[in-house]
């Protein structure tokens, strides 16, 4: 994943500004684990979500894009994310839809896709992180689709280094994880004397791969959660380097296709999401956008100026114009902007309407409550 550094008004993950729940989540025993851990969570029986006759399977149970759907019942709210059983993505998933399916894709466009083509309700995305800023590619991926944000969930990244049963740690010779993970546990691996580090797409497939191939000299970095899923040993419970690490998740609902007079009524603590393109000089927008939003007392909780281009895919910016068509442009900067309040306030819609006068466009992302507790899942 591609990350840039932001700038920002303040830092929404900070210790002291987020107050932390743990959330035990049902997911079903894949295997029986060699070594149980704390709280682990209750296990119940479910039914699986029905795909296509035809759709290939993993231990029987249909998947899309190569992953099984996980268990849940079968008029659940079906969330895509990317990754395999297991991922962090789907932890978050299940906090921000209790009771959801899950429907595992190889990538977070394929997730995306999977809402478009009616194999999901929702898609799941994580967008920055209190290590590694924000993601650049998932962003874009917003602007190239028309989905809105509809919940956000911070989460508690709590790394573990996991073996097959009964592997000792003097067997191991390299560990396998996400580039991200990997990075993030650099200085506790090297304590550990594990210098060869493989990068592969997600914690959860680390896991997946180290099992189902049955590698007795290899580790994974995942979550504890992994462990219970696969049967895995854990031999170093929070390898990561800095104990403050959260990661923020956007849902994604495709828009609304009913129509009504009647505007529908904001969320409890509303936050708005919005992304203002302009070709002018990025600094002298940044201004125009503060003094917009500040002479109404309109308070900011995020503010970040960021080129598309400098993302791996250098994805364009989606305009849509009224009646909802959509057509892909390219801008030199794009400005994302997160504010407490509601697109219904009087307030903000002056504030909007003013910033629309300088902008080549601006587009609402998203109006959803504001949810500043971080979920810790260990």
């Amino acid at each position: 994943m591609a990350f840039a550094t932001s700038l920002k008004l303040h830092n929404p993950f900070s210790p002291t500004s987020a107050a932390t729940e743990r959330r035990d989540l049902d997911f079903p025993a894949a295997v029986s684990p060699a070594r149980r851990l704390r709280n682990r969570p209750r296990t119940v029986a479910m039914a699986t979500v029905p795909t296509n006759d035809g759709a290939p399977r993993i231990n029987g149970h249909p998947h899309i894009n190569g992953h099984a759907h996980s268990y849940a019942p079968a008029l659940a709210p079906r969330v895509a994310f990317q990754g395999a059983p297991g991922a962090y993505s789907e932890f978050a998933a299940k906090t921000a839809v209790l009771g959801c399916a899950t429907v595992p894709c190889r990538t977070f466009a394929d997730a995306i896709a999977a809402v478009q083509a009616g194999q999901a309700d929702r898609a799941i995305l994580p967008v920055e992180s209190t290590m590694e800023g924000t993601a650049l590619r998932n962003y874009d991926l917003l602007l190239r689709h028309d989905l809105v944000i509809s919940q956000e969930v911070n989460l508690f990244v709590h790394y573990c280094l996991l073996a097959m049963p009964g592997v000792s740690p003097a067997e191991l010779r390299r560990v396998i994880s996400h580039p991200m993970a990997l990075a993030h546990c650099g200085r506790a691996l090297a304590q550990l004397g594990l210098h060869r580090r493989e990068p592969v797409e997600d914690t959860a497939g680390a896991v997946e791969m180290l099992r189902s191939h049955r590698l007795l000299d290899t580790a994974a970095i995942a979550s504890p959660r992994a462990a219970l899923l696969y049967g895995l040993d854990v031999l170093a419970d929070g390898l990561q380097d800095e104990s403050w690490n959260v990661t923020r998740f956007l849902l994604l609902s495709p828009k609304s296709s009913t129509s009504s007079a009647t505007p529908p009524l904001p969320p409890p603590n509303p936050k708005t999401s919005m992304v203002i393109a302009h070709r002018g000089g990025s600094m002298v927008v940044l201004l125009k956008v503060l003094s917009a939003f500040s002479r109404r007392n309109i308070n900011l909780t995020k503010l970040e100026i960021i080129n598309p281009s400098a993302s791996e895919n250098k994805a364009p910016v989606m305009i849509l114009d009224i009646r909802g068509k959509g057509s892909l442009r390219a801008f030199p900067h794009v400005l994302y902007v997160d504010f407490e309040g509601s697109t219904e306030d009087p307030r903000a819609k002056e504030a909007i309407d003013e910033i629309s006068q300088f902008s080549v466009f601006v587009r609402i992302l998203g109006c959803y409550a504001a949810n500043p507790n971080v979920y810790d899942l260990q």
